[in-house]
Order: structure tokens, then sequence, then C-alpha cells
């Protein structure tokens, strides 16, 4: 008796906002597999029924992946293929998927990706920024300590970083980098990429958050920051700025202190005097 030939979880990309961003391979993959699931079922309904394709949907979403990932597993071993999309772009990236996709690693499940559109990919292309290197943060937190450490994370990297981000919250983020140190350094909003209105404004972190202030961007966002300069370069007052944005997002003397040393390469008596000056 011959086993049955388990089935393929596809990952496919879809159009950020410009539907005529739909690869071939795609509309074939979704035409052809037992059933697609998305985050949001209506929101993907548009894109099937523009390109007339009536595979059965079901919603994959972060409230439901864990009830729901076992299910499709089984499908997947007793031969149907799936494929899983986002409401936008390239699945997993800020999107559920990870989950379902360990799962299928761990059944033996074969995953193929069907390249496509990414808004990361979009505005790091467009922006004029250094991309032999770049690190992605996706949406960063909002508040607390986690905040803090990630803020002082995005100052330190001397790669490019691209980020997600509200438009309302825009003028706060860009706000705090800058605070941090990183307001001379060059940055990017990219705005409603593929879209009627896309933009692209170049200036640098802290000339953008002034620009957006009595305005915030609309529609989604992608934030592009340049690169930190040598640890060497950097002057008292810009280690002085950067302990104080520290405090501000409720680092303790001590571990401002240790920022300057270890990330900003500040020697340990000036970053003890910085830290706890800052203190006071």
């Amino acid at each position: 008796m011959s086993s049955i030939a388990a089935g393929t979880l596809f990952l496919v990309s879809t159009p950020i906002g410009n539907l005529g961003d739909m690869s071939h391979r795609a509309i074939e993959i979704l035409s052809s597999v037992a059933l697609i699931i998305a985050e949001d079922t209506r929101h993907s309904r548009r894109l099937l029924d523009h390109y007339g394709i009536t595979t059965p949907v079901s919603s994959y979403h972060e409230h439901n992946e864990a009830k729901e990932t076992p299910r499709l597993v089984a499908r997947l071993r007793k031969g149907d293929s799936i494929a899983l999309i986002s409401d936008a772009g390239t699945p997993l990236i800020s999107d559920p998927g990870s989950r379902l996709v360990e799962a299928a690693i761990e059944a033996n499940i074969a995953i193929v990706p069907i390249p496509g559109a990414s808004s990361v990919m979009a505005a790091l292309a467009a922006s004029g920024a250094p991309l032999d290197r770049f690190t992605f943060f996706g949406f960063i937190p909002r508040k607390g300590r986690e905040r803090a450490e990630t803020i002082v994370e995005i100052v330190q990297s001397k790669a490019t970083v691209v980020l997600f981000e509200a438009a309302n919250r825009v003028v706060s983020t860009l706000g705090a980098l800058s605070k941090a140190g990183a307001g001379e350094r060059a940055a990017v909003v990219a705005r409603e990429l593929t879209k009627q209105f896309e933009e692209f404004r170049r200036g640098t972190v802290a000339g953008l958050a002034s620009a957006y202030e009595d305005a915030a961007p609309r529609g989604e966002v992608v934030l592009v920051i340049g690169g930190a300069a040598p640890a060497a370069l950097l002057s008292e007052p810009d280690l002085v700025r950067a302990a104080k944005a520290a405090r501000e997002e409720g680092l303790s003397a001590r571990d401002v202190m240790e920022h300057l040393v270890s990330d900003l390469g500040a020697a340990r008596n000036a970053a003890y005097r910085i830290a706890h000056g800052v203190e006071e």
C-alpha cells in the first residue's frame, strides 16, 4: 500500500498596493492549491476576485493560529497544498505565519516561497541609503524599557535600519531617535508605496521629525535610517544628548553609562561623569 504524498505549503507574496504587481506564478499557485489562508479574508477577496481566483479562503491570524495550525498541518499531510498570503507583501514579515512554517518543517512538509512585492525592499531600494548591510526592526515597541532599548539599538546600528511605523507615531519615533543621538543621520519617510500617492521624503532624522510635526504623514509608512558613524567621531555633546535621551526613555544611570561605553565608544570615566551628570 503506497502512502499519500504530502502537500506543499506555499508562501505567496501579494501586491502592497498596485494590483499589477501580482506575478503570473503567484496567480497560478493561488488558483491551483486546495486552500488559501489569509489574515483578513475580506481584504484578500478583492485581490482574488480581480484575478478570477475561486479557491476557498480561510482566515489565519494571531488570534486563531494556535488552533488552526494543527488542522492545517493535518491537511498538508493528507496531500492538500495550501497557500499562505498576508494582507499585502511577503508573508511572515510582521505578519502571522511563523507558527505554521515551524510546524510544517517539523512535519517534513515542503515549503515553497513565491517571491513578490515587499514594502521593506521597495523602501530600501529607492531610499538612496547604503544597502550592503541593513537591519529590519518591524514595528518597534510603543513605550517602556523595551522601546528605550530598541531606540538605543537602532542608534548604535552601523548598518542601514528599516522599520515600520504607524503614521501618527512617525514624529514621536523620529524625535526619540533624534534625542538619542541620530538627529543628523540621513533618513527617508516612504509612504503609500506603489499606490497613487506614493512619496519618498528625504532629509535628516531631526529635519523630518520637524517637517511632520504640524501634519503627520498619511497612509502606510516605512522609515529608513542611515547607519551610525564610527564611535570615535562622537563628540561629548553627542554623548550628552544620547545620555539624556536614554534617561528620558527610562534607563538607569548605570545602564546609560554602559551604553555610552559599550555602544558609543566613550571612555569609562567620561561616561560615568556624563551619565550621573544627566541624572542630577
